[in-house]
């Protein structure tokens, strides 16, 4: 109830008071376990994802969030889930894999931190290492101006492309090696760069 709300409500705030930019948002699965990864410009970025799909969109969030008991209530009942970025997080990896295994979608930044500088930072391997093991179609996201969303007072308009999504072919039904993790990472990487100079 509190996602739906708060979907619609932002939907109107991005549509009609901010008067966003959007491609490509035909190219989401409307159906079956996806995972959308995304460049991480600012705090707003969960929100926009989140609007763009038809569907609930889950998301890791870093564990410090979870420590302010108001806002972990509400990031949990928004179907977020912690994550403690300096360690490997086997608990976050079992969340991730379950809305996977219910034919949900997964939300994930792969630079793992903001990057305001409008460039994209390294992308980890975590997310199409996930992805590899569930065979979960990969949607990259590029997202441009979602750090100046509210400024000066007001709303500010921002864009959204989305790319083709990644499906994985019979060649990767094998475990997959470190290189060639790194290989589809940077690969999706670059379609995000495409979509951020094509807006």
């Amino acid at each position: 109830m509190l996602y739906s709300v708060l979907k619609k409500l932002f939907y109107f705030i991005f549509e009609y008071l901010c008067r966003w930019q959007v491609t490509g948002i035909g190219r989401i699965p409307e159906t079956g376990p996806i995972i959308i990864i995304s460049n991480h410009v600012s705090y707003w970025d969960p929100i926009v994802l989140g609007v763009i799909s038809k569907r609930q969109v889950y998301f890791m969030a870093k564990a410090e969030l979870f420590r302010i008991p108001v806002f972990s209530s509400i990031l949990r009942g928004l179907g977020a889930f912690p994550v403690d970025r300096k360690k490997s997080d086997r608990a976050a990896l079992r969340a991730a894999a379950e809305v996977l295994e219910r034919g949900d979608v997964l939300g994930m930044f792969p630079e793992g931190t903001r990057i305001r500088t409008g460039e994209l930072g390294e992308f980890k391997l975590g997310a199409v290492l996930i992805a590899a093991k569930s065979k979960t179609p990969i949607v990259p996201v590029a997202l441009q101006g979602t750090s100046k969303i509210f400024s000066r007072g007001w709303f500010r308009p921002f864009k959204v492309a989305v790319g083709n999504p990644y499906y994985w072919d019979d060649m990767e039904e094998r475990k997959l090696t470190s290189k060639e993790l790194q290989e589809i990472t940077n690969n999706i990487k670059e379609q995000i760069l495409i979509e951020l100079a094509g807006i």
